[in-house]
């Protein structure tokens, strides 16, 4: 997959752009002054694959939350600031890797150039995050509405005040929940700069809506080589965001190293509980490391035969599965002991 060339913004260790992986990003839903379940929070994201952690810092006793992400974690903690430009300033000092902010919003010129100042002298770069709510009024009577070509004039507009002060250390986002808009507004605008994107659908909705349209969003922009991190919002614990954004790399060819799942839909030729069967073995295959594609099929027509590419796997039959590697049956075990069957082959690849 050719990826869109533009430059390359380091938030701590992490990379963006530049041709550097795709890094997941999510963010932490304690409250800004519950340091401890912050912290633990914050623990748990990593251990689940989190790359880039953002903490919303809503006023100056949150600011203390930052050194204690710092140490507790090895990801590069992102500071969520609105309007007060003496947070960001804080925030730089208290060693946060990256802000998100928008210039527009925090006051004159003097203001930019004192945040772009502390940014650059501790080359912390700044994440310009506009969305349909956050427009200004002027573009918002050009367009009449929150379309895709006012995200990226008002993410264009924040840009150019970092730009007057010498800073180009950018990062830029245009979410939107309405996935259409969302992506023409990131394509609009990765044809008119060279900024690294971050990607994400604003907004999406609960775990289910959400992964569907994230999945839509920001999978048809990868697949155009469009975006250099991603965060998929979810009315969900964090942990399911960092869940489905893996998953979402690994089938868009964008992570490897994992396994890989293939399973039939199942049909009248069914004879045990292939549902159940898939549903274990992707939770359990959550913990193997090792790039090996796993198929689990509901019937020998769908088994060794279609299935012959995956390196194991198992074929239902009446209460049986034969276990298979790479389309040669091994032997046939009774339906109850198919899952620890395979994951004997699993384990033994």
């Amino acid at each position: 997959m050719n990826r869109r060339d533009c430059r390359q913004v380091s938030a701590g260790g992490v990379a963006m752009g530049g041709g550097a992986p795709v890094s997941i990003q999510s963010m932490l839903n304690t409250p800004a002054h519950d340091i401890e379940g912050s912290v633990a929070q914050a623990k748990r994201l990593q251990a689940a694959g989190c790359e880039i952690l953002r903490a919303a810092i809503p006023d100056r006793e949150s600011v203390a939350l930052i050194p204690a992400l710092k140490e507790a974690v090895e990801i590069p903690i992102v500071a969520d600031i609105h309007f007060d430009y003496r947070l960001a300033l804080e925030s730089v000092a208290a060693g946060v890797d990256k802000i998100r902010i928008n210039p527009g919003n925090i006051g004159g010129e003097d203001r930019v150039r004192a945040v772009a100042a502390a940014c650059r002298s501790h080359g912390v770069p700044i994440r310009i995050g506009v969305n349909s709510g956050s427009l200004e009024p002027e573009i918002l009577a050009q367009y009449g509405r929150p379309t895709a070509e006012a995200l990226r004039d008002s993410a264009l507009y924040h840009a150019s005040l970092l730009e007057k002060c010498d800073f180009t250390d950018i990062v830029l986002s245009m979410k939107s929940s309405d996935v259409p808009t969302m992506v023409r507004a990131y394509e609009l605008t990765a044809s008119c700069c060279a900024y690294p994107l971050h990607l994400g659908v604003t907004e999406a909705g609960s775990e289910r809506m959400g992964a569907l349209k994230s999945a839509a969003g920001i999978g048809a922009l990868l697949l155009q080589g469009i975006g250099d991190t991603i965060r998929v919002s979810l009315t969900a614990a964090p942990e399911k965001e960092v869940e489905t954004a893996r998953d979402l790399l690994s089938v868009l060819g964008l992570r490897s190293g994992g396994p890989r799942l293939i399973s039939c839909p199942t049909c009248g030729r069914t004879g045990i509980d292939l549902i159940g069967i898939a549903a274990e073995v992707e939770q359990r295959l959550r913990t193997v490391e090792k790039p090996i594609t796993v198929a689990v099929m509901g019937c020998v027509v769908n088994g060794p035969g279609e299935a012959r590419e995956a390196d194991v796997g198992l074929a239902g039959g009446k209460g049986k599965a034969a276990i298979f590697r790479r389309g040669q049956v091994v032997r046939t075990v009774k339906e109850e002991c198919a899952v620890e069957e395979l994951m004997k082959e699993i384990d033994a690849w």
